[in-house]
């Protein structure tokens, strides 16, 4: 068993990882790409440049640096997170388990733009099966997304749900097929309903935006699970409570209100600065090494 995993790879985990692997805490690293830095063309505001770096820079940068600590960090997607007391990490290269966990994934919801998901959230369309599941017992769900990350929710929504279907809206399904969940690719037009979420809209001609070219699939939920799972909804699955705006929630030592799980960076809100997801990555990284060490000394 691991004592600390750290989710992501940008400046909040990295820097919780170079302080967990000096308090002697050999944290494993979960690493799913460059994330908001990719979109960083130069940075000058932050302490220690003498010249501007670009997002990409200092993200392998930081990467190289914990290496030089002998971090370990393993690229993969987390598809979900199951404990309590101890955490199982769910990732496409297999599962892992720890004592204390960081979520530092970043902010990101990946919004699919189609009429009537903003519309119908909370009356139908949810963003988490594990959360949600139990209201849909015996009900036809839909999933929407492409990657592994859907595929997951749907197998989750499946033991309850009468039926799951996954619409990938269009594009090529990224992830191995199941038996018992059926797969649609054509391009959605949108949601529709009344009070609630009745059904999907699929546009016959990937071009019509006519009614007349279209065909209705009944659903009594839509999952949202486009690309991979971000931190906030990793901690919506395992219950942790999130802010009004839909953030992790933390205390000062960026503990959330489950034991042994911590979040830094974006996903705490406030302001979405390197500076401040370092800082939050360094006190998460000691809070969690204490965390481990009260663990073990019993």
């Amino acid at each position: 068993m691991e004592k600390m995993i750290i989710i992501g790879a940008g400046p909040a985990g990295i820097s919780a990882a170079l302080y967990a692997a000096r308090g002697n805490m050999n944290p494993l690293v979960i690493n799913n790409g460059i994330g908001a830095l990719e979109k960083a063309e130069k940075i000058e505001n932050y302490y220690g440049l003498e010249h501007p770096l670009s997002g990409r820079e200092l993200f392998e940068t930081g990467i190289h640096q914990a290496q030089e600590l002998n971090v370990r960090i393993l690229d993969a997607q987390v598809l979900g997170v199951e404990g309590f007391d101890t955490f199982t990490v769910k990732t496409t290269q297999g599962n892992f388990e720890t004592q204390s966990l960081i979520l530092a994934t970043g902010s990101k919801r990946a919004d699919p733009g189609i009429p009537g998901v903003k519309e119908f959230e909370g009356r139908g369309v949810s963003y988490c099966a594990i959360c949600d599941a139990f209201f849909y017992r015996g009900k036809d769900v839909a999933v929407l997304g492409n990657g592994d990350f859907a595929m997951h929710e749907a197998k989750e929504l499946s033991n309850t749900a009468a039926s799951v279907t996954i619409y990938t809206d269009g594009k090529e399904p990224q992830f191995s097929p199941e038996p018992s969940i059926a797969v649609n690719t054509m391009k959605i037009q949108s949601v529709e309903g009344d009070e609630k979420v009745s059904g999907i809209r699929l546009a016959c001609d990937m071009q019509a935006q006519d009614t007349e070219s279209s065909s209705f699939c009944p659903a009594d939920g839509v999952f949202i699970a486009l690309g991979t799972a971000g931190s906030a909804e990793i901690a919506r699955q395992m219950g942790a409570e999130l802010t009004e705006k839909g953030n992790i929630k933390v205390n000062e030592n960026m503990e959330t209100t489950i034991p042994g799980l911590y979040a830094a960076g974006d996903c705490t809100g406030g302001l979405l600065q390197i500076a401040k997801a370092v800082y939050e990555g360094c006190q998460a990284s000691i809070q969690a090494g204490k965390y481990v060490r009260s663990l073990n000394s019993k």
